[in-house]
């Protein structure tokens, strides 16, 4: 069951609130900038324009507010707490900070402290009423569902034509047992909003419940129609052409589920056990193949798999399968009453018997704690071949997917290292470096205007755009035909670095390096090229390792070879160091030794590396994002979700994708 949320809807009346009054026009403008991009949905900007505003006056509470919405947003509720938190430290009296912190710690399954942040801000504003309703969302969640009501009648009171809050009080009802009010608050929604097609597959599940399929099939027609997107409706509809015995018309919907979301879990486990009975049993096995690679740990998968394999005659196979969800859940009755049959088939008698043995004492001890509610697997009178419902008991344990979850692989890989590289064009549109925490070092800057043409420190991906046209080469080849200096050596490797000339880069590097050893930013370019060298080479032979997650967020390494070739970062390693030892105190040397080391799979090694980077340079948003990755890899997720919302604020657009993709259900 889903909960109506309108936890935002007060934002538009916030944003248009007074002003305070700042002494600078920038400060102003900055203010004004980000409430605009705030209320366009450009939350990044949003980010970004707080970020100035804060550097000029870190006191101002409201850009700490309005900044924890943007991450909010974005899916950030880490981040997005200690926004609030600093705002609530300046201002201990700011109503919306309590509201929208409850928000989040509700949003965090922190339901008492949501509740104690909403008592805070009723206190101050009791006339607010969308302050009832966000506390009557947090009851819900909270299984408080008296009191939910009590809540949404208040604001219903005071706002008595919203059509989610009958939506909301309707879902409590039902929670309770009162069916007839629950379907009168979504008879009410409907009136009020007939366009909505929520209210209507609200309305279907309860009509599907009382057994009144043709209602609630007239109700899922209706919202599919409103929106023929919407995949809910879809698949609730799939379910009752089911029941309805329209088996065509059940996968059809199904199919269309799958066609918007091809890594749907919970649709492809139930479209697989339809086609299944159908006799199709290969297509059956496809989908249950797919659902085991999204979550290997399916217990009801490998049960119904095997079931599949029986019919196909593939013994052993289902042996596997059975032993699979004996390992997962060993007081599963009927995966061992399953097994012994499959065993018997295979001639193998005595483990037969063993198995159900082991089914029938299971059983007994089933039968002993029954009462308790436990060892549900042991229950041999229940049936694990039936389609699962969104609220279905095993589709939070088993699919992690109780609101059609849309599940997506990613391969997320580290931000890349950083080197010196050629630019061209002479304008810089930068804001200035007052208003950003812009890397500054003397001997650097030195050292880039020491280098006969124009370069600059960076970790962008190389590209043909970047590359400057041929006439550069000319010149500094041009140049050293007069005079071999280390600086034109060094132009000429980046050159060459562009055009993929590694050999030829590495061979400048290193002359360089023997007319200059004391240069560091020669051994950090070298040592960068020498990682290009490789992760070229492993791309030529499709052997190339990411850092990847499967969907229940879990991190591991996958290699798109099995061959699971490793290659050797040491050179480079060695480079970084020198270029460590050279200059201490330069952040982006143990930055790029991170990233060597998680290449190496020395992760430990790799935080050590991005944390001494950031000792030396805290405002190194990639240092955050890469630690944070390997934390996650290292399941302490909670420290690297923090690190990725520190990223996010630091200006990488793409912690936040990883944050609703992992940390988001996390804190959910």
């Amino acid at each position: 069951m889903r909960i109506r949320s309108i936890f935002l809807l007060s934002l538009l009346l916030l944003l248009s609130g007074g002003v305070s009054a700042f002494a600078q026009y920038d400060r102003t403008t900055f203010y004004y900038r980000g409430r605009q991009a705030l209320m366009e949905g450009r939350y990044s900007t949003a980010i970004d324009n707080f970020n100035i505003l804060l550097r000029l006056d870190e006191k101002q509470y409201e850009a700490y507010f309005y900044r924890g919405i943007a991450k909010y947003n974005l899916g950030d509720f880490i981040g997005a707490g200690r926004d609030f938190d600093t705002a609530l430290e300046i201002n201990p009296l700011y109503t919306s900070a309590y509201h929208y912190r409850a928000i989040t710690l509700s949003r965090s399954g922190k339901y008492e402290q949501a509740l104690q942040d909403l008592k805070e801000a009723v206190d101050l504003r009791p006339d607010f009423p969308g302050l009832y309703f966000s506390r009557g969302v947090t009851y819900f969640l909270a299984q408080q569902f008296d009191l939910a009501i009590k809540d949404f009648n208040r604001f219903l009171r005071s706002e008595s034509r919203e059509p989610d809050a009958y939506l909301n009080r309707g879902a409590c009802y039902l929670f309770t047992g009162d069916t007839l009010k629950a379907l009168s608050d979504y008879d009410k929604a409907i009136t009020l909003n007939a366009f909505e097609p929520e209210g209507y597959i609200r309305r279907s599940r309860v009509y599907y419940q009382q057994g009144r399929l043709s209602d609630a099939l007239g109700d899922l027609d209706k919202a599919i129609e409103l929106d023929t997107t919407n995949t809910l409706a879809f698949f609730n509809r799939a379910l009752i052409r089911y029941d309805a015995k329209n088996i065509r018309g059940a996968i059809s919907d199904l199919d269309r589920v799958l066609k918007a979301e091809p890594d749907n879990s919970l649709t492809l486990y139930n479209r697989a056990l339809i086609l299944a009975q159908t006799g199709a049993l290969n297509r059956a096995l496809d989908d249950l193949d797919r659902v085991l690679e999204i979550n290997p740990n399916n217990v009801l998968a490998y049960f119904n798999r095997a079931s599949v394999f029986i019919e196909l005659g593939r013994y052993r196979d289902a042996l596997n399968d059975y032993s699979k969800a004996i390992a997962l859940y060993p007081d599963f009755a009927k995966a061992y009453m399953n097994r012994s049959y499959v065993k018997r088939k295979l001639g193998e008698v005595s483990s037969a018997h063993e198995d159900y043995e082991i089914a029938q004492e299971k059983v007994r001890q089933y039968q002993v704690s029954q009462a308790a509610g436990s060892a549900d697997f042991a229950d041999t009178t229940k049936k694990y071949n039936s389609l699962l419902a969104l609220d279905a008991e095993f589709a939070r344990k088993d699919f992690n997917d109780e609101e059609l979850l849309q599940y997506r692989n990613i391969d997320i890989r580290l931000k890349p290292m950083f080197r010196f590289t050629a630019v061209s064009g002479d304008s810089d549109t930068r804001i200035p470096m007052i208003l950003h925490h812009h890397y500054e070092n003397d001997r650097m800057e030195r050292f880039m205007a020491s280098v006969p043409m124009k370069v600059e420190l960076s970790s962008k991906e190389m590209s043909s755009a970047r590359r400057l046209d041929s006439r550069t080469m000319e010149t500094i080849d041009k140049a050293l035909k007069k005079g071999r200096t280390s600086e034109l050596l060094f132009a000429k490797a980046i050159l060459e670095a562009d055009d993929k000339q590694f050999n030829a880069a590495v061979a400048c590097y290193t002359e360089a390096l023997e007319k200059d050893p004391g240069k560091m930013f020669y051994y950090l370019n070298r040592g960068v090229l020498q990682s290009d060298m490789i992760d070229f080479i492993s791309s030529m032979e499709s052997n190339v390792q990411v850092l990847s997650m499967d969907n229940s967020g879990t991190a591991r390494t996958r290699v798109r070879d099995k061959s699971m070739k490793t290659y050797d970062y040491s050179a480079a390693i060695a480079d970084m160091r020198k270029a460590a030892d050279l200059m201490p105190d330069f952040p982006f040397t143990y930055y790029n030794l991170g990233n060597l080391y998680c290449m190496s799979n020395e992760l430990p090694q790799a935080i050590q590396a991005y944390t001494a980077a950031l000792e030396k340079y805290p405002w190194m948003g990639e240092a955050y994002y890469n630690r944070g990755l390997v934390q996650i890899y290292l399941k302490d997720r909670e420290k690297g979700c923090i690190d990725l919302s520190k990223a996010g604020e630091l200006g990488i657009p793409d912690a936040y994708t990883v944050i609703k993709k992992y940390c988001v259900q996390e804190q959910e």
